[in-house]
């Protein structure tokens, strides 16, 4: 298939020039995700935007003339935009205008795989696209043809808001009820009291790397943005023999849209039921550090900030260790394609369960040493001595505070 010939728009701010540089390189690789080719990036400063168009009179005319003279096919604005503003846009500009938003739902629509993510994405969409309906003229007769244009259910957008809505009820009913599965399977695992680690960060940092390294996941990976977009649980077992459940979730990024974070609630939520967080980060990115602060952000606004987190910083390979300084603690360096980095994380696992989950020292008798086993399975055992003197195992581990009625505090040493 033909790419179609791209031209970005970016406007720096006084709200915006901290992060604009980077936000612009983002946009390009996000072009590139959906199959499109930049071919001119525009960029104008302005202390606020313009109501009406964004960018000044001057610019647009500009604009203009490059669509005209570079054959564009698409144009898109690096800056969430009103129904206002996009009706106006289109019809000075004569092609297809999208802005951030429909860009990165348009590459979710490419990715998703599952029902569930399909469906959150086509919410997604119809929530965006909803109020954007009137006077899109010809960009609407374009639908499924192209970048901002695919997705589940969109060849079914009609100007008839009512069917749209019709459309919307159905999806979130069919939601509702993959919720309802999701949670009863979040259930069985808490009742057998595996300790659940959760994958976070921003897109493109090695979330999946890291689960196929830890994990036999053989999910999907590749260098570019929202790689994996459907969570992946697996089991991944410690060198202690503490076996925990690792999950991958859908890649974080500044300006998320907030119908995405909306529709993908019921997905989301599957962090805040984690014991520990793995907090990914690419250490060689330029903006690193504008990463870390868009996930830390994301994580206060999803109530996740209560959880212990473990940063594991990837991608040492491409970096002078010498000029690298760690932001976030606790933390462990490691390239995720490198056999080691499995060693690494798991120490680094071991040390925030031993500082943020309870201790216990527990005697067994002989004809109790069947619990050992177990004990390995669903805590941390660190020490494990038998005193023949006594008959009797010493075991001393560290567990999450939901599961301490597993261990049966009756026979601990004092």
């Amino acid at each position: 298939m033909k790419e179609e010939r791209v031209l970005i728009i970016g406007v720096e701010t006084e709200e915006n020039y901290r992060t604009f540089d980077s936000s612009l390189a983002e946009m390009n690789q996000l072009v590139q995700a959906a199959h499109g080719e930049v071919v001119d990036i525009l960029q104008q400063k302005r202390p606020v935007v313009n109501r009406q168009t964004i960018v000044g009179k001057g610019k647009l005319a500009e604009i203009a003339l490059a669509v005209d003279a570079q054959e564009i096919d698409v144009v898109i604005f690096n800056h969430e935009l009103t129904p206002r503003q996009h009706q106006t846009l289109s019809d000075r500009l004569g092609v297809l205008v999208i802005d951030r938003v429909q860009l990165i739902l348009d590459i979710f629509a490419l990715r998703a795989r599952s029902k569930e993510g399909k469906l959150q994405v086509e919410l997604a969409q119809l929530n965006y696209l909803l109020p954007r309906l009137v006077g899109q003229g010809a960009a609407m007769s374009r639908l499924g043809a192209g970048i901002g244009t695919r997705g589940p259910g969109e060849t079914k957008l009609e100007t008839d808001r009512r069917h749209i809505r019709n459309r919307m009820t159905k999806v979130k009913r069919e939601l509702k009820e993959l919720a309802a599965h999701r949670e009863r399977t979040r259930e069985k695992r808490r009742q057998s009291h595996q300790i659940q680690v959760g994958l976070i960060g921003y897109t493109n940092a090695g979330k999946s790397t890291l689960l196929n390294r830890l994990t036999d996941a053989k999910t999907f990976e590749k260098d570019q943005l929202f790689a994996t977009l459907d969570p992946l649980t697996k089991k991944w077992r410690l060198p202690e023999g503490l076996m925990v459940t690792l999950t991958d979730t859908v890649g974080f990024m500044q300006d998320l849209p907030t119908q995405l974070i909306d529709a993908f609630h019921s997905t989301l939520e599957e962090s805040r039921e984690m014991d520990l967080l793995l907090h990914v980060v690419d250490a060689s990115a330029e903006d690193r550090q504008i990463q870390e602060k868009t996930v830390v952000n994301l994580m206060k606004e999803l109530d996740l900030a209560h959880i212990p987190v473990l940063t594991v910083y990837n991608k040492a390979d491409k970096l002078d260790l010498a000029q690298f300084v760690p932001t976030l603690f606790p933390n462990v360096l490691v390239s995720a394609r490198d056999e080691s980095s499995t060693v690494q994380v798991a120490r680094g696992v071991k040390q925030v369960i031993m500082e943020q989950f309870e201790p216990y020292a527990l005697n067994l008798t002989d004809q109790e040493a069947y619990r050992i086993a177990l004990l390995e399975r669903q805590t941390l055992v660190v020490a494990k001595e038998y005193d023949e003197t006594l008959g009797q195992y010493q075991i001393k581990g560290f567990v999450a505070p939901e599961n301490r009625s597993d261990v049966s505090y009756s026979d601990m040493e004092s």
